[in-house]
């Protein structure tokens, strides 16, 4: 970012709108355009990811792993190494032992560094052994407020949504219709969120309208699919109810596949309770953005087309489904 600004010409603004802002970290590297064998500009530089912790600082580099969220470890037992990168590159040897005083002035900067750069306090809760500390974990997470109707609108031609921003149908029971205008030649994504590595996805191919649930990236996918219609509005959709809960926290209950009124499909599927993915690969409306949700339409252009998609309603108000017939009542009344 420092180096955008001074490329650009533009200064960091100190103030925005009435509200001051916090200093810009990092050094510009525009010095090396015009001269590439400068000496650095940067003398620091501090890691955290998960509570494994890093700092290079003049040509030394202390990092300690931590066992992520997984009780495997505590802070207090975390092992640092030291590397003299300026002689050894590739980090192979550990000289923490034969310079504990270097040693300790780096951890001290790590700690001077993470406060400057709002990262303490350090997150050592057992979120994958411990129930309450995964609810906590969760509860410290930014999360869009669920609208009293517990209802999201989504509409195609937008940008792909963060998965944090979007509608969370993460261990809960959920709904998602789709308002479409289909012909014989409907084909593609209706919606998708998430990835190989997890996520779901409704989408026309082959004269059917399937949804597919994919578990973490473990095969076989969930699959549930019916004759897609081939003219006219219709509202298709999904129910998911949860049941209760696996050896792993996951959501366990029935999915029900819809074509307007009607029951088309119903089989049993497992739910990801926490994350689709780290980041990225969010809820897209009528496309999959990258790394297609579903193995079904890997590796094709996966792109709603040959027909019209209105929107795609996804309701997380209560584990009851909101009757259909009543949903298209009231999506085909302003027609």
């Amino acid at each position: 970012m420092p180096t955008i600004y001074e490329a650009c010409g533009v200064e960091f603004p100190d103030v925005v709108d009435g509200v001051e802002q916090t200093p810009l970290s990092g050094v510009s590297m525009a010095y090396s355009f015009d001269q590439a064998d400068a000496p650095t500009a940067k003398h620091t530089q501090y890691y955290e990811m998960f509570g494994s912790r890093g700092i290079w600082h003049d040509g030394w580099k202390a990092v300690t792993e931590h066992g992520p969220t997984s009780g495997m470890s505590n802070f207090g037992k975390d092992r640092w190494q030291l590397f003299h990168t300026d002689e050894d590159r590739s980090e192979a040897h550990d000289v923490a032992d034969d310079n504990p005083e270097k040693l300790k002035e780096l951890i001290d900067l790590w700690f001077e560094e993470a406060e400057a750069n709002n990262v303490l306090p350090l997150n050592d809760m057992d979120i994958l052994g411990n129930p309450e500390d995964f609810k906590k974990f969760i509860g410290m997470e930014f999360n869009v407020a669920v609208p009293p109707s517990g209802q999201y609108t989504y509409y195609p031609g937008t940008s792909e949504i963060p998965e944090r921003s979007a509608a969370n149908t993460h261990g809960v029971s959920y709904k998602v219709l789709a308002e479409v205008e289909f012909t014989p030649d409907t084909r593609g994504v209706i919606f998708a969120h998430g990835s190989r590595f997890g996520g779901h996805a409704l989408f026309v191919k082959g004269g059917q309208v399937t949804y597919a649930y994919n578990f973490l990236g473990i095969p076989p996918e969930d699959r549930i699919s019916a004759p897609s219609p081939t003219s006219g509005k219709h509202i298709v959709g999904v129910e998911f109810t949860k049941e209760r809960m696996g050896d792993y926290r996951e959501g366990i209950g029935p999915l029900k596949l819809y074509v307007d009124d009607q029951l088309v499909g119903e089989q049993e599927i497992r739910t990801v309770l926490g994350h689709f993915s780290l980041c990225g690969e969010g809820l897209c409306i009528g496309y999959d953005s990258a790394d297609p949700v579903s193995s079904a339409y890997a590796g094709t252009d996966s792109a709603f087309m040959g027909g019209k998609l209105e929107k795609v309603v996804f309701d997380i108000a209560d584990d009851v489904y909101i009757d259909v017939e009543a949903h298209m009542a009231a999506a085909m009344a302003r027609d």
